[in-house]
């Protein structure tokens, strides 16, 4: 077992982060850096020309100053969390927005956390539930959820774990801290269904006391974050498989409770006490994001959502799918055990050093773009094995957890030169009999090839068939030949796209359109020619945009929307989505454009 450093630490506890200190991105983890502000105040660029209808809603947005000292904090951002436009990027980036009636001014979204220290003081004292008292000694850490400090029992006590332990960890929670708005903080529900869990530590007692939510918990010794530092940043492929496979096997019971953990990390896996029997023994802790992926009555998986303006987890980490908004299940927390992993052998991510308000769009991007032979080039084979498999599972896909182990075979050392226990993996293995990663397998499309993937998605409406045209590949040359062949048979255009710089069209007669304008511009949603029309009571009915950045934009009367707004970014507008959705409009139409992408909203009578 490597030499750490002493003293103990617990459930929650946040590391002090000296990792990182690359001159390429100085700015990312230094332990005390320049206050980064995740909100500031700003001006969103509105239509030119305004438009008709309503007067301008609000004015100038303000944001709230946050200080943020460790960018790989875990948090949650909630739909309503933070209020109007769009997020912030770099120099390049592109955000222009129009409304018909409405212009929008933005402000940027506020990085949301928890576990105020400042609210009020944590006891000197704890005794909660039928628990022993205890004196409140050193803090051991602080994270978005909670504060940790050491308990010593004032009187009695003679074990190093359990309910006699001398010397526990309390995790304190403020009553008006965000996951306490209704009570005791969901993450009780979680420990109390997981107490006895394989690698859970053991909560004891619970309760309240003057402003806080109180857990007790078995005192826990450093994190793999500590580890991996103490060792100059660096872990041997023996020694990160044993992670892997034991990892794995906690994942295991997690999953077979019903729940996904949601944020896999480093500072989240703990060693035991050292000193005692349980000092090679890794733990799972810091339940605060995990989420059923069973449902409890039905014991069915839970129907799949997605939420682009919903994200949870530590940005670093996260699986592409939480970036992404999407419902989490069991692939969300083994990709990112597989990011873990990776992060503990090179001691760094790809995406590491992005910075701003953008950072999750950008990271996103960066995870989605690399391929699994860039991202473990300098790894043992087993660890490309590992990230192939769980980045290219569905989303109700149960895990071969057994043969996910047996990928790292080759790289476990005899028992007496483990540096990690590996119980829960050799106790799997004894009962199911491990996999092959070579057996015979239905082959399966890969989805993360390291490269975009272009694709038609089509969306079927139940409603009976209408008398409708369609027209595909279509040059633009030949496009308003198309539209007036069927506009002398008494249809309309409902819907167009595009690919590859090739317009594809539906025609219809029962759109309920009176008249119809089309422009096809090399601007992206020329916004002079919307305003005009606007004017002249026409709306956008459909848009599509090409690869090359030009547009296709119809705008028809007839239509029952009575005010528009649309806007174009780089990033998913989900901020200003939010906001139009207060103000009573609803998403009509996306679409994209070579790096950009546009959003139309539109209110009905």
């Amino acid at each position: 077992m490597p030499e750490l450093r002493s003293g103990v630490r617990q459930s929650r506890l946040k590391s002090r982060k000296v990792e990182d200190l690359d001159v390429q991105d100085p700015a990312e983890n230094l332990p005390v850096a320049a206050p980064t502000v995740a909100g500031r105040r700003g001006r969103g660029r509105g239509g030119r020309g305004g438009g008709r209808g309503r007067g301008r809603a609000g004015g100038r947005g303000r944001g709230v100053p946050v200080i943020d000292l460790d960018p790989d904090q875990p948090f949650e951002v909630l739909p309503g969390a933070g209020v109007g436009g769009g997020a912030v990027g770099g120099p390049q980036r592109i955000e222009e927005f129009a409304d018909k009636a409405v212009k929008m001014d933005g402000v940027s979204p506020d990085k949301i956390g928890g576990g105020e220290d400042d609210a009020s003081p944590v006891p000197e004292k704890v005794q909660v539930g039928h628990s022993p008292q205890y004196k409140v000694e050193r803090k051991l850490g602080k994270g978005g959820f909670g504060q940790v400090y050491v308990g010593r029992r004032v009187s009695g006590g003679t074990e190093r774990t359990g309910p006699d332990a001398y010397e526990v960890a309390l995790k304190f929670e403020h009553r008006n801290s965000k996951g306490c708005n209704y009570g005791p903080p969901y993450e009780w529900q979680v420990y109390s269904s997981l107490n006895g869990c394989y690698g859970i530590p053991w909560v004891h007692y619970k309760g309240r006391q003057g402003d806080y939510y109180v857990l007790v918990m078995d005192i826990l010794g450093p994190s793999l974050w500590d580890v991996w530092n103490s060792l100059g940043q660096t872990m041997t492929p023996s020694m990160v498989a044993c992670i892997a496979v034991e990892a794995i096997s906690i994942l295991e019971k997690l999953h077979a409770k019903g729940f996904v953990h949601g944020d896999v990390k480093p500072e989240n896996f703990l060693l035991g006490q050292p000193g005692s029997p349980d000092e090679k023994k890794l733990f799972l802790i810091d339940l605060g994001l995990a989420s059923r992926w069973k449902e409890t009555s039905s014991g069915q998986h839970v129907d799949y959502d997605q939420r682009p303006d919903i994200f949870r987890g530590t940005i670093r980490y996260a699986s592409v799918h939480a970036h992404l908004g999407r419902t989490g299940s069991r692939r969300d927390d083994l990709e990112s055990l597989a990011y873990t992993l990776i992060f503990l052998l090179r001691g760094r991510l790809p995406w590491q050093g992005y910075q701003g308000e953008n950072k999750s769009f950008l990271v996103c991007k960066k995870k989605m773009s690399i391929s699994p032979d860039l991202m473990c080039c300098y790894c043992a084979p087993p660890f490309k094995l590992f990230l192939e498999t769980v980045t290219n599972m569905k989303f109700d896909e149960e895990p071969n957890y057994p043969k996910l182990i047996s990928l790292f075979d080759e790289l476990i050392e005899p028992q007496h030169l483990r540096p990690i226990r590996i119980d829960g993996a050799l106790k799997a293995g004894q009962k199911r009999g491990r996999g092959s990663h070579e057996e015979d397998e239905q082959p399966r499309k890969k989805v993360r090839l390291g490269s975009p993937a272009n694709q038609w998605i089509s969306v079927y409406n139940a409603k009976r068939p209408m008398k409708q045209r369609y027209h595909y590949n279509v040059a633009e040359a030949r496009l308003h030949q198309h539209i007036e062949k069927g506009n002398e048979d008494g249809l309309f255009i409902s819907s167009v796209a595009s690919s590859a710089n090739l317009w594809a069209l539906i025609m219809d007669a029962g759109t309920g359109f009176t008249s119809q304008v089309y422009e096809l511009s090399p601007i992206f949603l020329h916004k002079d020619w919307i305003m005009e029309q606007w004017e002249n009571n026409y709306y956008i009915s459909a848009i599509a945009g090409a690869t090359n950045g030009s547009s296709l934009v119809v705008m028809s009367k007839g239509t029952p929307y009575t005010q528009q707004s649309y806007k174009v970014s780089e990033s998913f507008p989900f901020k200003w989505i939010n906001k139009k959705w207060k103000e009573g409009f609803h998403v009509t139409s996306m679409t994209t454009a070579n790096l950009v992408a546009a959003v139309l909203l539109c209110m009905c009578r």
